[in-house]
């Protein structure tokens, strides 16, 4: 009973307390709020990538085939195999339990009465890939539901959009014109931290193979393969046995290796064309690290405001003391009050979060919730709140409860002024953190910038594609003639991949090759003239042109890198050998087509012979966009009926090569500003504390004369001081993260000294905005009163 009352007084006496010092309460708990809400969007989105696909039942049986080879001296890693492999490996590999293969990416129109739906992601998958990848079933068996090549599985969702309330089990689905499906399974929506994310619905390989997509060429690397091993693999030695698998079956160098499925996003260092590229590991660590920083310097602040307070508190303590309080009671009051404030600032971090996680959900491009109803979560967040609680208040209830009465009580209790001591030293943490993110963030923009202004080497403004669908591809005569006779284009020219993409690659012979010549080429086929079209700059030769030279079929033209490569005096009229005999008409200028931060791969546009897919259209420039557009899906749709006017603006493709690059850093713009706010809260805190313990000394100088200007002046300066500590801290540390941030970057910026005046610059602005309304308000205050004896 004694403990239970002792208990009420220490939260009633914490509650008067709060109370009573509304601002200082309202600032601690803004700030620990606003920083437990930003590590709290920062550990649900690290939670996010740590459950990437490990929530399989068997995730720790499951592995990647991967394929390693050196690519012009380089060694690269990718996870796209042929598709004769998987088959090769369950008869050779008795250990294999399961394996699947998966290709993404189909494009056919699902045909349900008057539902059509084009845009849709839909997957080729072996029969075995639900039981390998057991995404919870809605309806349906899944070990029958991809037996049959007449199957389709879907998603909870899709199946929604399609039939409604209606039971889709058994029910048919048109597959482009001819193709008639039967819903086998239904699926839960697969989630954002999967590899199959976006996916709508499933179809059997064995469709694949009855449509003539399907091959046995062990040269076309272009399909994921994914095996169950069996749970009592020695998986070191199977590395091993698998280690030059590929080279049974294929005249290769090339190399075989497995990766645990549970490790293949956050721990590959591949890129999908083969770049080596960092383990995404690494930025999730940086991520937990400053949402740790946050947290921190939230906690500090919650410190500084508590010990400027401490001469107001002091006679408080002294007394307690000497009507029997010890030391470890009063430490246990002073912790009952920042447990409060840590309990108040968590509540108000939910319902932050909360508005905020739609937002930040959309900025990464991945669904993230709060889950609510589960138990483990409030024990996190009851752990988080308890220890934000104790580390925010542990040094303010040490502080304040060391006081001895003795002095207190007779007015002689006087913080003295350090000129180093802990408060200064968070305090310049706090802004080093605070500048480093800010250069991080500046050289991010700049870099982005920089590569936008790069010259991309084609016009890319008022161009546009369609991939072939339905019977373009055998009406493609007929559209191209109806698009330049109406008006609507004045250029017309058929790809085999979008200019903005590369979707195929080889190696190449040619007379004088070296032989320990690797290189490998990206690759795309061309139907005509298609420097006009899309704007391309021709350094010697000539365009394709059908019409006056039917041999184009076999022609090539050659990008400036690819030129370096072949080495030719005179690269026109020469031959290079890919599965035919090709002829050079043409170089052009290199044009970005991958990646606008790294350099240019070199390229072959191969004539009519090696096919194509997409239809490029330069819209007439004397027609308005809008009416174009509705002109031509009439068109279209003429020679296309049975499928929707779908186009792309080759403008918009290429502005999503900067989307992840800006997604960090919109992220780390984000994490700068809560820094800064966080670390001003920091700073009125300390303000506040110095100008408390500087009263009487402020009231002797106004009365001697001094003038507000010189008072702020003074007040001012040990904060500048601290910044200024804090940018010589900082900006080596930023410049080795940015450079290290862009060292995978060939087209980069300079870090130059512009950067880190604007970093330094603005610390220093907002140090003195910070601080002068409280320098201020203590130099305005009327000595009589600042020097009055109480």
């Amino acid at each position: 009973m004694k403990k239970t009352n002792m208990l009420k007084n220490y939260f009633k006496i914490a509650f008067r307390h709060l109370r009573k010092n509304k601002g200082f309460t309202a600032i601690n708990i803004v700030g620990l709020a606003t920083g437990m809400a930003a590590a709290m969007l920062i550990m649900l989105w690290v939670k996010s990538e740590f459950r990437f696909d490990r929530f399989y039942t068997k995730s720790e049986q499951i592995y990647a085939v991967g394929m390693s080879d050196v690519w012009g001296g380089d060694a690269v890693q990718h996870f796209y195999t042929p598709k004769p492999l998987a088959a090769a490996l369950k008869t050779d590999f008795p250990e294999i339990n399961h394996v699947t293969r998966v290709n993404k990416g189909t494009g056919f129109l699902l045909t349900r009465g008057e539902i059509k739906l084009s845009k849709e992601q839909g997957v080729f998958v072996d029969s075995t890939f639900l039981n390998i990848f057991d995404y919870k079933i809605v309806a349906g068996n899944p070990a029958k539901a991809l037996k049959n090549p007449n199957q389709i599985v879907l998603t909870r969702s899709f199946a929604d959009r399609l039939f409604g309330n209606t039971d889709p089990i058994n029910q048919s689905i048109k597959l482009d014109s001819t193709q008639i499906s039967t819903v086998s399974a239904i699926i839960e929506d697969i989630p954002d931290n999967s590899f199959m994310q976006g996916t709508t619905y499933l179809v059997p390989w064995t469709l694949m193979e009855k449509i003539g997509y399907s091959d046995d060429y062990w040269g076309n690397n272009s399909i994921q393969t994914y095996i169950e091993l069996d749970k009592n693999v020695n998986i070191d030695q199977f590395q091993k046995n698998i280690k030059g698998f590929i080279q049974k079956h294929t005249d290769t160098k090339a190399e075989n290796f497995l990766k645990p499925m549970r490790d293949k996003w956050l721990y590959s260092n591949f890129s999908e064309m083969g770049r080596p590229t960092s383990p995404r590991i690494g930025m999730v660590r940086s991520f937990i690290a400053i949402a740790c920083f946050i947290l921190i310097i939230a906690c500090i602040n919650f410190m500084n405001l508590s010990t400027a307070q401490s001469e107001k508190r002091a006679k408080e303590v002294g007394v307690r003391k000497v009507v029997g309080a010890n030391k470890g009671l009063l430490i246990v009051q002073f912790l009952t009050e920042s447990m409060l404030i840590a309990l108040f600032s968590g509540i108000l971090s939910l319902l932050i979060t909360s508005i905020a996680l739609p937002y930040f959900s959309d900025l990464i491009s991945r669904e993230l919730s709060i889950p609510f109803g589960d138990i483990p979560f409030w024990s996190v967040f009851i752990g988080f709140v308890f220890t934000t609680g104790i580390l925010s208040g542990s040094y303010p209830a040490f502080y304040l409860s060391s006081f001895l009465p003795t002095k207190v009580l007779k007015g002689k209790f006087l913080s003295t002024q350090q000129k180093f001591n802990p408060r200064k030293v968070l305090v310049i943490s706090q802004f080093c953190i605070a500048i480093t993110l800010i250069i991080t963030t500046i050289s991010i923009q700049k870099q982005i910038k920089y590569a936008q202004n790069r010259d991309i080497g084609y016009k890319k403004d008022r161009l546009i594609h369609v991939v072939d669908q339905g019977k373009i591809s055998k009406n493609r005569t007929l559209i191209k003639q109806a698009l330049i006779s109406s008006g609507i284009a004045s250029q017309v020219s058929r790809t085999s991949s979008p200019l903005t993409k590369n979707q195929s690659n080889s190696s190449m012979g040619w007379n004088g090759k070296p032989k320990d010549d690797n290189t490998i080429f990206a690759r795309m086929g061309v139907d005509d003239n298609l420097v006009q079209t899309a704007g391309l700059q021709l350094v010697t030769g000539r365009d394709f042109d059908l019409a006056k030279f039917p041999t184009d079929s076999a022609a090539m033209i050659i990008n400036e890198s690819a030129a370096k490569v072949f080495n030719f005096d005179d690269p026109i009229g020469k031959t290079v050998v890919d599965g035919r005999n090709w002829h050079i008409i043409g170089v052009i200028k290199d044009f970005v087509q991958e990646s606008p931060f790294n350099p240019i791969t070199p390229l072959v546009i191969m004539g009519a012979f090696s096919g194509s897919s997409v239809t490029n259209i330069r819209l007439n420039d004397h027609v308005e966009t809008a009416d174009a557009l509705s002109r031509m899906a009439k068109i279209f749709k003429e020679y296309n009926p049975d499928y929707p006017f779908e186009y792309s603006f080759v403008d918009a493709e290429y502005a999503e090569k900067f989307k992840d690059f800006q997604q960090l850093g919109k992220l780390s713009s984000l994490f700068a500003l809560l820094t800064i706010f966080i670390s001003c809260l920091g700073l009125y805190g300390l303000t506040a504390y110095m100008a408390e313990n500087r009263t009487k000394e402020i009231g002797v100088r106004k009365v001697l004369g001094a003038s507000i200007l010189s008072i702020t002046r003074l007040l001012s300066r040990e904060f500048i001081s601290m910044v200024l500590i804090s940018c010589f801290i900082a900006f080596p540390i930023a410049y080795y993260i940015v450079d290290h941030m862009l060292s995978s970057y060939t087209y980069r910026i300079d870090i130059t000294w512009d950067i880190f005046f604007i970093a330094g610059s603005g610390a220093l602005l907002l140090t003195l905005l910070t601080v002068s309304y409280q320098s201020i308000k203590a130099a305005l205050v009327n000595p009589v009163d600042s020097l009055r004896d109480e």
